[in-house]
């Protein structure tokens, strides 16, 4: 496993360049410290501790999604929210979300040949689609995407699924969404570009209070629980799990050697993973990814 997460985090590397004390991927980014308050409904899902009453210390970071940290906010990609919450025990867990209704691959190996394919796009991009055809809509979601207002006025999706264990034995599972306060808004290319390469970054710091309500969206029998390629229908059944309100710049974070890493299959008591080939994976890649930038 070790060895396929090397070749996938070399591989993002020789598109976007290695780019030492960055993430290989996601490289560009903001961190904001806030608190997450439990709606109290989430209790009926899952007996996780910082879904029941409490509210809890947050760190968010919003990003982009490329490699390359001097990438243009403007660029046309999906943008990305991770949150770590601090738990009343002194354990964390970590949501990470995409502003994509759905990923592009369903396996690690897949990821790896889709990157390659990306290295000579012209040449090897078609017969790379043309055997997966479950990508069309990861893809063209990303590629479509109009550059956002805020990263305070997109939507983001959890893109994996996590079975949720309440108090009497039972299980659902779920994807999480964080829906915007704010709306979802975008920009012209154009607009965009005039507010500057640093735009995203800069409004964010400078916004006041950013607010999200964080939505679990619960799986039918027919629900693709274990394929991130798929998204589920909108009319799901949505519980409303609490509010994250964001105020200001995180400063003790990622100073002075400290490692920061936000990772979705970090999970708590009452939340587990599923099968999800794509989710599982990515602690063993975040782990190349640390080891390099640090």
């Amino acid at each position: 496993m070790s060895s396929l997460a090397e070749e996938i985090v070399d591989a993002i590397n020789e598109i976007s360049g290695a780019h030492p004390g960055h993430r290989s991927a996601h490289a560009k980014g903001t961190l904001l410290t806030g608190t997450f308050t439990p709606s109290g409904t989430g209790s009926s899902l899952t007996t996780a501790a910082h879904l029941q009453e409490e509210p809890v210390r947050v760190t968010t970071r919003f990003s982009n999604g490329g490699g390359d940290p001097a990438i243009p906010d403007y660029a046309r990609e999906g943008r990305g929210m991770a949150t770590k919450f601090y738990l009343p025990d002194g354990g964390k867990t970590d949501i990470v979300g995409l502003s994509l209704p759905c990923f592009f691959v369903r396996t690690p190996e897949d990821f790896l040949s889709f990157t390659r394919a990306r290295m000579d796009p012209e040449r090897l991009m078609p017969d790379w689609l043309g055997a997966h055809p479950e990508a069309m809509a990861g893809i063209q979601a990303a590629l479509g995407a109009e550059p956002p207002v805020s990263y305070a006025t997109c939507a983001y999706n959890s893109i994996h699924s996590y079975r949720m264990l309440d108090g009497g034995g039972g299980s659902r599972f779920v994807r999480y969404r964080w829906e915007p306060e704010a709306g979802e808004q975008t920009l012209s290319k154009d607009d965009a570009k005039a507010r500057g390469r640093d735009y995203l970054q800069e409004e964010i710091v400078a916004r006041g209070e950013t607010a999200f309500r964080l939505q679990a969206i619960v799986a039918t029998d027919e629900d693709a629980v274990d394929d991130p390629t798929v998204a589920w229908p909108e009319e799901r059944q949505h519980v409303e799990l609490g509010r994250l309100a964001l105020d200001g710049p995180e400063l003790e974070r990622e100073r002075d050697g400290d490692v920061l890493v936000f990772d979705p299959t970090r999970v708590t008591d009452g939340i587990e993973v599923s099968d999800d080939a794509i989710l599982r994976f990515r602690g063993p890649a975040y782990s190349v990814s640390v080891e390099r930038r640090t």
